[in-house]
């Protein structure tokens, strides 16, 4: 493992890492008026279909759509660990039709080469967190967390961990759970959760490390055992799946979402997206779809996300750095 993902892996296990362009950049003159919007709009999400982040957003597009009278399209641009969908986003043009999904990687990526940066964006609210989990298919071997680790340790580097791609939070997870617990896995990369979640069911990996959203779905159906949540406590959704703490693993790590839009965004575009994400990510409906997914529904105002946002980026620019 290299000084840098042991200084990620450690700084996981220390604390909890709460923890998912140019052009046109004034936006439109048809996007400033008071009859915005006047068209539908397209939320962009980096991840595939059927995962936590696709969830989240889905959830939300209709929530929206009540409120600003507008169908909205939801497009999954995955590929780079969030890379391709957070760079499709940031250089659509800033006239209220774009918005989009913006994960925790948002913070990771810039430091890791991409052209990402938090600032490229127009930060409407944070509306969830969502904790680790470490599962394996129901066929494996392995019963408990201490079964999947002795194993790793007999065999270093070569217990297959399925991720939401190279750089992206769940493999930043898997480091953080090998760090703490003194093995090495070979993470394995996919073009989002729920890819990761079908390579675990598939048997192509030997573990997956993923959302809670995203492994509860597929533990309910019977095709995954969960062998940890690697959060403070144990979720609502999942009562009977112990923390890494509790099993004497201690690492707390997961990851987050905004909704946001191109940086430039004109200011009466920004306040009735705004308002509009915020009363979607109050709703019950919303509500009630994140808990039941194991992640927190929150309903942060702008200025709160932003902060959140840009604080995130620093620590791990000192991760990275």
């Amino acid at each position: 493992m290299s000084t840098r993902m042991l200084r990620l892996a450690a700084l996981a296990v220390a604390g909890t890492l709460v923890v998912t362009g140019c052009a046109n950049r004034g936006g439109s003159e048809t996007a400033s008026g008071a009859n915005y919007p006047e068209k539908d709009l397209t939320l962009i999400v980096h991840a595939a279909a059927g995962g936590g982040s696709d969830l989240t957003a889905r959830t939300l597009a209709k929530e929206l759509e009540s409120d600003l009278g507008r169908s909205i399209v939801v497009e999954n641009r995955t590929g780079g660990g969030g890379r391709v969908g957070l760079t499709y986003l940031k250089d659509r043009p800033a006239d209220g039709y774009s918005i989009g999904f913006i994960p925790v990687e948002v913070a990771m990526l810039g430091h890791q080469g991409a052209d990402i940066k938090p600032d490229q964006y127009t930060i409407l609210g944070q509306v969830m967190n969502a904790p680790a989990t470490l599962s394996v298919p129901t066929n494996s071997p392995y019963q408990t967390l201490d079964d999947l680790l002795a194993a790793a340790r007999k065999d270093p580097g070569t217990i297959t961990v399925s991720n939401s791609g190279a750089g992206a939070i769940w493999e930043a997870a898997t480091l953080a759970l090998g760090e703490a617990a003194g093995v090495t896995f070979k993470p394995v990369p996919y073009d989002g959760g729920a890819p990761a979640v079908a390579a675990g069911v598939s048997g192509e990996v030997q573990a997956v490390m993923a959302g809670v959203s995203e492994s509860a779905a597929a533990a309910g159906n019977n095709q995954l055992r969960i062998l940890a949540v690697l959060a403070p406590e144990r979720v609502s959704s999942l009562p009977d799946v112990p923390t890494g703490k509790e099993q004497g693993v201690d690492v707390v790590i997961g990851g987050w979402g905004l909704m946001g839009a191109p940086a430039g965004l004109p200011d009466e575009v920004k306040q009735r997206l705004a308002e509009a994400v915020n009363k979607a990510a109050s709703s019950q409906a919303f509500k009630d779809v994140m808990t039941k997914a194991g992640n927190t529904p929150l309903a942060t105002s702008p200025d709160e996300a932003t902060q959140f946002t840009q604080s995130e980026y620093d620590r791990f620019g000192q991760i990275y750095g």
